[in-house]
């Protein structure tokens, strides 16, 4: 078993900064892709910055020149640093990962952490 844990959410002003982390942890044999996504109150889950199996980044174009996804492999742990914050990104951000136990690939989703911009 495998459990992902968010955590650096919070009410900030328009404008400013969080970094959102997640750690990974259990019988974790490789990390094959992780990343964040969020989803907004009566809205369906977007995809906001993640790392592919093969090591690039993909980005929502809502946050290109904001955000940035970055990692600590020795940690099993990934960051979304959060710049210049906007009202329509309140959101809920989960962190998501593929993660193969062994040979079992399998799809892991963590709790959530909410991000309210207050304007």
């Amino acid at each position: 078993q495998v459990q992902l844990v968010e955590s650096g959410g919070g009410l900030v002003q328009a404008g400013g900064s969080l970094r959102l982390s997640c750690i990974a942890s259990g019988r974790i044999f490789k990390i094959n892709a992780m990343g964040w996504y969020r989803q907004a109150p009566g809205k369906q889950r977007e995809l906001v910055a993640t790392f592919t199996s093969s090591g690039s980044t993909n980005y929502a174009d809502s946050v290109k020149g904001r955000f940035t996804i970055s990692r600590d492999n020795a940690k099993n742990t990934v960051y979304l640093q959060m710049n210049s914050l906007k009202v329509e990104d309140t959101a809920v951000y989960y962190c998501n990962a593929a993660i193969l136990e062994l040979l079992q690939l399998r799809d892991y989703w963590g709790q959530g952490t909410q991000v309210t911009v207050s304007s």
